[in-house]
C-alpha cells in the first residue's frame, strides 16, 4: 500500500491568546483544516511556528499549508511598528514562517496559504502589507464584531486559481484586518474584493496558491479548500 503523502499544516502558536475565544476559533478552523487535507489523500502533520523545527518538519513533508492567525510581525517587511488595530505578534513564529516558504519555494514544494497564510507567503517573498484596512476588515457593511464576513470576490479568468476552483467570482467568508499591499517577488494578485482588496496570489512558477478568505469556515459555500488541496497533491504527483 503506498503510503499517503505528508502535508504539513503550520499554525502560528499554541500559546494561550490574549482573547481565548480567538484562540478557540482558530483550533475550530485548524481542525477543520486537517480534515479537509485527510479527505484530499494527505497524511496530515500539524506543527506549531513557534515550538517546533520547520526546517526539519519541511525536510519531511510533500506540501504545506499555512493557517490563519495573528498579525505578522512589521519588522519583517519595514512597516511601523506602531498601526491602528494591532494585534498580537508571534516574531519568533513569523521568522520560522517566513524562512519555511523561501525554502519551500525553492524546493518546488506545493504551499497553500490561508488569511494571515497569504500575508505570511507574500512577506517572506520580499511583499509587504497594508497593516490596517479598519475595523471589522475591508467589508465596509459588515459589523466590527463579526467573526466571518460574507463577501463577494472576482477571480482574473487566466489565472490558475480560476483553473482550479473552476469560477471566476465567488462568494466568501473573511476575518482580517491586514492584506497584501506590494506583491513579493514570483507573486501576483489573481483575485479582488469589490473594494480592490487583494483577496488571493499565486506565483508564477511554483506550486503556490493563497486566499485572504477563509474556505474552512463552516459557514463558507462551495470546495475551496478541497479544490486548493487536490491542486497541492497534483504537484506533489508531478
Amino acid at each position: 500500500m503506498t503510503a499517503r503523502p505528508r502535508l504539513l499544516l503550520v499554525d502560528v502558536s499554541d500559546r494561550e491568546r490574549a482573547d481565548p475565544a480567538y484562540g478557540a476559533t482558530l483550533r475550530e478552523l485548524t481542525a477543520s483544516i486537517a480534515s479537509a487535507g485527510t479527505r484530499a489523500g494527505f497524511a496530515v502533520h500539524r506543527v506549531a511556528a513557534d515550538s517546533a523545527d520547520l526546517a526539519a518538519e519541511l525536510a519531511a513533508a510533500d506540501a504545506v499549508l499555512l493557517t490563519g492567525g495573528e498579525d505578522v510581525d512589521p519588522a519583517l517587511y519595514g512597516g511601523p511598528a506602531d498601526y491602528p488595530g494591532r494585534d498580537e505578534v508571534f516574531a519568533d513564529a513569523d521568522r520560522a514562517q517566513t524562512a519555511l516558504v523561501r525554502d519551500a519555494v525553492a524546493a518546488g514544494t506545493p504551499v497553500v496559504g490561508i488569511c494571515r497564510g497569504m500575508q505570511v507567503v507574500n512577506v517572506a517573498l520580499g511583499g509587504d502589507l497594508v497593516q490596517h484596512l479598519h475595523d471589522g476588515g475591508h467589508v465596509a457593511s459588515g459589523p466590527a464584531d463579526a467573526p466571518m464576513l460574507s463577501h463577494a470576490v472576482a477571480i482574473e479568468p487566466t489565472s490558475d486559481l480560476a483553473r482550479i476552483v473552476g469560477a471566476t467570482a465567488l462568494q466568501v467568508q473573511s476575518s482580517h484586518h491586514q492584506a497584501v499591499a506590494t506583491p513579493g517577488t514570483g507573486l501576483r494578485v489573481v483575485a479582488r474584493a469589490l473594494d480592490g482588496t487583494a483577496e488571493a496570489v499565486e506565483h508564477e512558477s511554483a506550486p503556490v496558491w493563497a486566499v485572504q478568505w477563509h474556505p474552512e469556515d463552516a459557514g463558507s459555500t462551495g470546495s475551496v479548500l478541497d479544490d486548493l488541496l487536490a491542486a497541492a497533491l497534483r504537484a506533489v504527483r508531478r
